[in-house]
């Protein structure tokens, strides 16, 4: 019995379905994750102008997307939304954190502090959860 011809039609079916094993395994075509940060990079761009954010504190929000594809889109929404005298829409959310940063918790210096603005302000301070009498 002759293997070869069973080594090729192995091997050239095991090629074929390179892509589905790599999308399965999260190994992506650089070009096509690419083209995925670029369009982002334009979606986010775009929110920013909406929003009324300055283009400044989108590179500075979103560090992780490329620049140009910020800007790109930030700008192609300005132009729409003056052709169009659309308003802008105040943001409801703080900014997105970015990827793999830790969140943070208010030092505990800060949140007496407040308490104590609150007093000054003729405001009672917040009841601690922990407090109990």
């Amino acid at each position: 019995m002759n293997k070869r011809p069973l080594l090729i039609v192995t091997a050239v079916l095991s090629l074929a379905g390179c892509d589905q094993i790599n999308e399965k395994l999260g190994l992506d075509d650089p070009a096509k994750k690419e083209a995925r940060t670029e369009a982002e990079a334009r979606a986010v761009g775009s929110a920013c102008r909406h929003s009324g954010r300055a283009i400044e504190d989108c590179y500075a929000i979103y560090a992780w997307l490329p620049k140009a594809g910020v800007y790109a889109g930030w700008r192609e929404m300005d132009e729409y939304m003056r052709e169009n005298k659309i308003e802008t829409i105040v943001p409801q959310l703080p900014p997105a954190e970015p990827p793999g940063a830790k969140k943070r918790k208010p030092a505990p210096a800060a949140a007496e502090a407040g308490d104590e603005a609150a007093v000054s302000n003729g405001a009672a301070p917040a009841a601690d959860k922990g407090d109990k009498k």
